[in-house]
């Protein structure tokens, strides 16, 4: 997302029509940092309730006093109460994490590309336009719509206030939610929308393009010039709000995301981070190729080589437009997805993943394994949690450089039994 709150998404999309939640004690045994329990429906618990109305009367305070109007208020928050199931789907973690290769494999798929060719063709008019302005090329706006939304099929059945609300009660990430509980607000009061037409994923990600209500007023556009920001019902609002978006957070007009590139064999995979900048040329002179082998082009153009899968995975050279797309969405494989899906869509062919690449999955027990056992070795992780981000990523390099090992920083079953060896 556009910070999208842990991509938490897709199970949202599919739910609608869900009941408001049961309010009730906190269940401080189970260590949960929660007052929900109970069956949904509106909160019967004398106590429970009166506690949220509570709290509800100091977020109307806090709303008045960034100027949304009691009228608003009233329609907004007059008749919620918190949902249950939002706060299952946001305690929900997988419990395995996919390879890179299946990740690609369930978001480039076939339907979805000749979906987003038949839908450029009949939007091309409207995305040019907006290309001109913006300076976003039309097949990456549909490579981002067919991600989020799939096309506008699955733009969430939650209402917005009411799922925000519960997490801003919710104490887990409270601060977070309770800001962008009053950026929505703010839409309404506007007029922007009706507050029953304020739908999302559970966890407030909003219309075609999935955006946050901060989101929403930093970079939403009226491109139809009707005085409201329409991004559930307006294709050319929803697609000029991204492009802007896009553009003020540095895309490069003349540039494309990446490309799949192939590494010699003695290629220093240390140099295969985002941290690692170099020009085409620069990566030409240390042996990288474009992936059928022939030599690199735009020589000047600054990029940094990334390995989703590790050594045995496929290797990408990525461009600064790469990053925007990693300011919308923060994991690689959610970028790659988006360019490569975008590449699809213009007849571009697939990734070569070869003989070698591995397609194992780990669970996130194991990857939480591997974080306590670089702890423990003293290779900083960061707290155990089962996800690899950048931290437990280079904690990972760190133990394979000084273990003479391929420093390719990507966790794996074979690099859990060289932990649990040591």
């Amino acid at each position: 997302m556009i910070f999208q709150c842990a991509k938490r998404r897709a199970a949202g999309r599919f739910l609608s029509g869900i009941a408001a939640a049961v309010l009730v004690a906190l269940v401080a045994a189970a260590g949960l940092q929660t007052a929900w329990a109970g069956q949904p429906g509106k909160a019967d618990d004398a106590v429970s309730d009166r506690d949220f109305y509570k709290w509800l009367d100091g977020l109307r305070i806090e709303a008045k006093k960034a100027g949304i109007s009691e009228k608003t208020l009233d329609a907004a928050l007059g008749d919620i109460a918190p949902i249950r199931r939002v706060v299952e789907l946001d305690r929900r973690q997988p419990e395995f994490t996919r390879s890179f290769r299946s990740y690609l494999s369930r978001r480039v798929t076939r339907e979805r590309i000749y979906r987003g060719r038949a839908l450029l063709e009949k939007h091309r008019n409207l995305l040019e336009n907006i290309y001109d302005e913006y300076g976003v090329a039309p097949r990456y706006l549909i490579a981002f719509w067919g991600l989020e939304t799939h096309f506008g099929a699955h733009m969430g059945g939650f209402q917005a206030v009411e799922a925000l609300a519960t997490l801003a009660y919710d104490r887990r990430r409270a601060d977070f939610f309770r800001a962008e509980l009053i950026h929505a607000l703010k839409i309404i009061d506007q007029g922007h929308v009706h507050p029953q037409d304020m739908t999302g994923s559970w966890a407030g990600a909003m219309g075609h393009m999935q955006f946050m209500p901060s989101t929403f007023n930093h970079y939403a556009t009226d491109y139809t010039g009707n005085g409201r920001k329409d991004i559930w019902g307006s294709l050319p609002d929803a697609f000029a709000s991204a492009a802007n978006f896009l553009s003020r957070i540095g895309w490069q007009p003349d540039q494309n995301w990446g490309r799949q590139v192939r590494l010699p064999k003695d290629f220093d995979l240390s140099l295969a981070s985002l941290d690692t900048k170099k020009s085409v040329e620069e990566w030409k002179d240390l042996g990288v190729q474009a992936a059928d082998g022939t030599a690199l082009t735009e020589t000047e153009t600054q990029g940094s080589v990334v390995l989703p899968q590790g050594e045995s995975g496929p290797a990408f050279l990525v461009f600064d437009n790469f990053r925007a797309i990693m300011r919308w969405n923060r994991s690689v494989n959610y970028a790659i997805s988006v360019g490569h899906l975008a590449d699809r869509i213009v007849g571009l062919p697939p990734v070569f993943f070869g003989p070698d690449a591995a397609d194992e999955t780990l669970s996130r027990n194991q990857i939480k394994e591997i974080q306590q056992n670089l702890n423990r070795l003293g290779f900083d992780a960061g707290p155990a949690d089962g996800v690899a981000g950048p931290r437990t990523r280079a904690a990972i390099r760190a133990f394979q450089q000084n273990h003479d090992l391929a420093a390719d920083g990507y966790p794996s079953a074979k690099l859990l039994e060289r932990l649990r060896a040591q």
